[in-house]
């Protein structure tokens, strides 16, 4: 897992998000705090039995023991993003390896791969080495599952499953018809709670696509393009293109 090396703040210049991780928006403008890092701490242990050694809870402890140490910050204090909005570990389990992705606000602040044992076989062996488009997807719905379907997340994850499938032909019951679905629901639900969100449509996505393949670059481009023409705000942070292009990025790494 890469993180910057954060900086020594100056006087009344707490170390912020943005200091550390590649973030943006509001989160990066916002001061990393004590119970942050506890409630990253917490969030590593119960996921994966441990605190990482260099994983983001011990780049968050040391920033906020810096910003306490400086009285910039209070012990108990605790991010309104990080409060509000939660942070999360989770752990994707794929053939050969498990893939850890940390977020803070919903905004991922460390992804790395640990390898697994992995059974013997052609199929495996074929696998082994590579995300699948599929398989981003599936960590899309454990990033920022609780997000309600947009047109910018159907037009997303239509262009991933044209990618993984090979075929520009729109399968009725697949992951692009339920997403387009899902997006006609919710602009007619009022209550937020009753909307369909991206969990209910990418959670086991590999299993409702008829073809899958390993991501490349160019498919993190492709999905990447169609998000952001239909959201004004570009990608979202942690969602299909972001997870999409995440997944090419550790395939590349292994030189898949």
């Amino acid at each position: 897992m890469s993180q910057e090396q954060h900086r020594r703040p100056e006087e009344s210049d707490p170390i912020k998000y943005g200091d550390v991780f590649n973030v943006s928006g509001e989160l990066a403008q916002k001061p990393v705090k004590p119970e942050d890092a506890a409630m990253m701490q917490s969030a590593e242990t119960r996921v994966l039995g441990k605190t990482q050694p260099g994983g983001a809870a011990a780049a968050m402890q040391s920033a906020a023991t810096l910003n306490e140490q400086a009285g910039l910050v209070g012990h108990h204090d605790v991010n309104e993003v990080a409060g509000d909005r939660g942070v999360t570990v989770t752990d994707m389990q794929a053939p050969g390896r498990r893939i850890v992705t940390e977020s803070v606000g919903g905004q991922v602040v460390g992804q790395y791969v640990e390898p697994t044992p992995v059974q013997s076989s052609r199929a495996s062996a074929v696998r082994e080495s590579a995300i699948t488009i599929g398989e981003a997807l599936e960590a899309t719905a454990q990033t920022v599952g609780s997000k309600p379907v947009e047109q910018s997340d159907a037009a997303a994850i239509q262009a991933a499953e044209v990618r993984a499938t090979g075929s520009n032909v729109i399968q009725p019951g697949g992951l692009a018809a339920m997403a387009q679905s899902a997006v006609a629901f919710n602009a007619g639900c009022r209550n937020p709670r009753d909307k369909i969100k991206l969990a209910d449509i990418l959670t086991g996505a590999t299993a409702k696509l008829p073809a899958d393949k390993a991501a490349t670059h160019q498919d993190a481009e492709g999905v990447a393009s169609a998000e952001a023409r239909n959201n004004t705000g570009g990608t979202t942070p942690g969602g299909v293109a972001a997870s999409v292009a995440a997944a090419a990025r550790l395939n590349e790494n292994v030189n898949v």
